[in-house]
């Protein structure tokens, strides 16, 4: 048994791939007997977490670009510092860093590195913002003690931006979580959309493909539309009134699943920028079919249990998903969930792991 301080990065009073994987990690890591505190920003979240861990919040809430996306994160110096005082207070025998280099939670932390130090990498496709900051980003990596990745892809990047080697492993999932609720399919079909409503993940196209079919068959598809964001309104302007198509905002873990399981087919039409593809697992652990977009981090996850179609491709994105629905069945649907089991949270704690037992024999034999 050890203390374990998992950083995140960004508030988990929104939703993120990211931060789904720090609680759940969290969860895991206490099953497993370990003490965890997990610490990320937004000061004023009062909100009560699923997970025995002990979970605190750090500093002022903002929302910048990144990488295509809006990252909930602060900037407050103060933050950082006070989340590197409950590390020392906590006395974390591992810290535990999800995308270390963002600002800049992680911050303070890496600079005194008074404990050993694991980052995670989630981040696939670089930018002028890594290419910008490598000086000060190279300064940050001497307080990491192991290093790895969600995905071949956030590998590249973050060795193509400053030569950091990362162990790659990948995200995890809590396999019993998705089968919690009973399998209630109605009797149309549900096509489900996931995800954070701006321009990289294609959710446009998710309408304009729904929209199609049903303008030319009798039997249409009802999407649902599960996420929030700043593309919301010109989705609902693209939908127009077909009824058939359903905005239900962003919901917690819990009404997720089980819109997983009420669904025939999940849809993730990202145009790019997605280092690896845990939606897709998600919805086969979910035992749902798939179809998405042909994209490296997508590819990866697939393992070839989905239908995947070019990116940016209305038509062919109709088509594949009335492929997915023909091709459906028992046998399918089970060798898809057999592959999501290869990235069950057990197994991915079991990893990190050796990851800490390394960082610690490291971080001892410089002292």
């Amino acid at each position: 048994m050890s203390r374990v301080a998992l950083v995140s990065p960004y508030a988990l009073s929104v939703h993120g791939g990211v931060q789904e994987q720090v609680l759940a990690m969290s969860r895991e890591l206490v099953r497993g007997g370990h003490e965890v505190l997990v610490l990320s920003p937004d000061g004023s979240d009062r909100a009560s977490y699923d997970t025995l861990a002990l979970v605190e919040h750090f500093g002022r809430l903002r929302s910048l670009p990144a990488n295509g996306s809006r990252a909930p994160l602060t900037l407050s110096w103060l933050a950082s510092r006070r989340a590197r005082e409950r590390i020392t207070d906590f006395n974390a025998e591992v810290v535990h860093l999800h995308e270390p280099f963002a600002p800049v939670m992680a911050w303070s932390t890496l600079l005194a590195h008074r404990a050993p130090c694991v980052g995670t990498f989630h981040r696939g496709g670089g930018g002028p913002a890594l290419r910008l900051t490598a000086p000060a980003l190279r300064r940050l990596a001497r307080g990491l003690d192991v290093t790895a990745a969600v995905s071949d892809a956030a590998a590249r990047t973050i060795h193509d931006a400053i030569g950091i080697e990362a162990t790659v492993l990948f995200n995890g999932l809590e396999m019993d979580r998705f089968v919690k609720y009973p399998r209630e399919r109605p009797d149309g079909v549900v096509v489900l959309f996931v995800g954070r409503l701006e321009d990289r993940k294609g959710a446009r196209h998710a309408v304009a493909a729904v929209r199609a079919h049903n303008a030319h068959h009798a039997h249409r598809w009802r999407l649902v539309v599960l996420g929030d964001g700043p593309e919301r309104t010109r989705l609902e302007a693209l939908a127009g009134p077909d009824e058939m198509i359903q905005f239900v905002g962003a919901l917690g873990d819990d009404d997720k699943r089980a819109w997983l399981r009420r669904a025939h087919v999940l849809v993730a039409p990202s145009t790019g920028g997605e280092s690896f593809g845990v939606v897709l697992l998600e919805a086969m652990a979910s035992e749902l079919s798939v179809v998405a977009s042909d994209i490296a981090g997508y590819r990866e996850a697939a393992g070839g249990h989905a239908v995947l179609v070019a990116p940016n491709d209305d038509g062919a994105l109709e088509r594949a998903i009335a492929t997915a629905l023909e091709r459906e069945d028992g046998a399918s649907i089970e060798a898809a969930r057999t592959h999501a089991q290869r990235w069950s949270m057990s197994h991915l704690v079991q990893e990190y792991e050796q990851l800490y037992e390394r960082a610690r024999q490291r971080f001892d034999g410089a002292k």
